[in-house]
């Protein structure tokens, strides 16, 4: 039976992939951070799913996880590894406490570190175990390609996911592990309710980007609401991808493609700047 390991499948494209794939027949061991979660899923989902529990900053935890995937492979390979847990850090750089990017950076970077660390083993590295190699599929982001005002901590952290990931890909080439990038836009998920109801951070309360940061929370939260795919189109592209023996290095499931994908790669950068900076009140009016 091939068996795959999700992290954070609470909700969003984690929940998706996770409800697809057990129907396909696929074992899923997917990370969650409380029990209540994992019994929802396993009521959703049957004896296929296979809870985890841990945190994403958690090495100890993690470590238990993987030597629990390792017993139940009974000596197979995993099919996959989809690096997907991830957290929102909404501010201005200029007075972000640096506590609050270490946050950022811990789950959304170092945990996938910790995570991948500990199943490339599974997935191909350890010649003890049978089966073909297994891919890493790390689900990264528009803003790991495109950088927003206020949203630089995310994108920081997806940035740097690009680079892991291009990195490992041929580290891992020699195990004949593949690494593929997804970089999806806007999602729904609840991530956008819990953005609509968080107060703007305290130190940009008296700051000079209080309205250009509100301006932009608020187009963000309307877009959206709007134009935001369905965690279900990511998770079957997700499979689509495991099942491909020659799979794109990269994939970008973003909705309008040509208005908000390549026009920012067509469009010289200056350009983009003066656009974000008429449209949410960045201009310096000195200028």
């Amino acid at each position: 039976m091939r068996a795959v390991v999700i992290t954070g499948v609470s909700t969003g494209i984690g929940y998706a992939a996770t409800k697809l794939f057990t129907a396909e027949g696929i074992k899923v061991f997917g990370s969650v951070r409380n029990m209540s979660d994992a019994k929802h899923l396993q009521k959703e989902c049957g004896p296929l799913y296979v809870p985890l529990l841990f945190d994403m900053t958690d090495a100890e935890k993690i470590k238990i996880a993987a030597q629990l995937v390792r017993q139940q492979l009974n000596g197979q390979k995993l099919w996959g590894l989809i690096n997907n847990a991830g957290i929102f850090v909404f501010g201005a750089m200029m007075n972000l406490p640096i506590q609050d990017l270490r946050k950022q950076l811990d789950v959304n970077l170092f945990g996938h570190v910790m995570v991948t660390q500990a199943f490339i083993p599974m997935l191909g590295a350890d010649k003890h175990l049978t089966g073909e190699p297994g891919k890493i599929i790390n689900i990264s982001s528009v803003a790991g390609k495109n950088a927003y005002p206020f949203m630089c901590p995310y994108s920081i952290s997806k940035y740097a996911m690009e680079g892991f990931s291009e990195g490992l890909r041929r580290e891992l080439m020699i195990f004949g592990i593949d690494v593929i990038i997804v970089g999806p836009g806007a999602i729904k998920t609840n991530i956008w309710d819990k953005a609509g109801n968080e107060p703007m951070p305290p130190e940009m309360e008296n700051s000079i980007y209080k309205q250009p940061a509100t301006e932009f929370k608020n187009y963000i939260l309307c877009s959206a609401e709007k134009e935001a795919l369905p965690p279900e189109n990511v998770a079957a592209l997700l499979l689509t991808i495991l099942r491909s023996k020659h799979p794109k290095v990269r994939y970008a499931p973003i909705p309008h493609k040509i208005l908000n994908w390549m026009v920012f790669h067509l469009l010289p950068k200056r350009w983009i700047d003066n656009i974000i900076a008429k449209k949410f009140g960045l201009k310096n009016s000195k200028l």
